[in-house]
């Protein structure tokens, strides 16, 4: 008897956390503890655990969308004999985006064919996984968004959606020429994420220029 509501008090408590996960009341907690069997509870932590893992795959789902990334890639089939990391990161921080939870910047550099764009969209697949809100663009693509909204008066309305990601991915840095003006909206964008958020840069510059 005595097993029985130890076990009884464990899934309570299981009930209870998931429940103010859900931001729902702990009025099921309440009926439980009113009831005399033990079904119900193992019923309802199964119900909670289903929502919970909905709501999980839900939220993937909309950060993958709001990611725009132009093709799905993930560590599958990545090639990386090629690839070399800082001796701060290790493969699996890499694979798993836990430098951007660590608000660090990542800066893929190489020559034109060296999958740099394919390892900047898994990282930011795995972020999206690991809830992290994510967005993608390329260098140039980024530059006309930002100076069609600044002629146009919207400049800070963009800026505020772009900069809730907690992961920017700019692809292609310094392949189109910017201009003065855009030069200082990217760098703005820069500036403002300085440990707010992460950033990955793809380019084939090296970093003198």
């Amino acid at each position: 008897m005595r097993k029985a509501r130890v076990n009884r008090a464990e899934l309570r408590n299981e009930i209870s956390l998931l429940l103010r996960k859900m931001a729902l009341s702990q009025t099921a907690v309440k009926i439980c503890e009113e009831e005399a069997k033990a079904p119900q509870e193992e019923f309802l932590l199964k119900i909670l655990k289903r929502e919970i893992a909905n709501r999980e795959d839900v939220r993937r789902a909309r950060f993958l969308r709001e990611a725009a990334f132009p093709v799905y890639k993930t560590f599958e089939g990545f090639e990386d004999s090629s690839l070399k990391l800082p001796l701060a990161l290790s493969s699996q921080e890499l694979m798993t985006a836990q430098f951007v939870a660590e608000k660090k910047n990542l800066v893929l550099y190489g020559s034109v064919g060296t999958w740099k764009t394919h390892l900047a969209t898994a990282i930011g697949v795995a972020a999206c996984f690991r809830s992290f809100r994510t967005r993608f663009f390329t260098a140039a693509e980024l530059v006309v968004k930002l100076s069609e909204a600044f002629k146009e008066g919207a400049l800070e309305r963009l800026l505020k959606t772009i900069l809730r990601a907690d992961l920017l991915i700019i692809d292609e840095w310094g392949y189109v020429p910017v201009d003065r003006q855009g030069a200082q909206l990217l760098f703005r964008i820069i500036a403002d994420s300085y440990e707010r958020r992460s950033i990955i840069l793809t380019t084939n510059l090296e970093f003198s220029k």
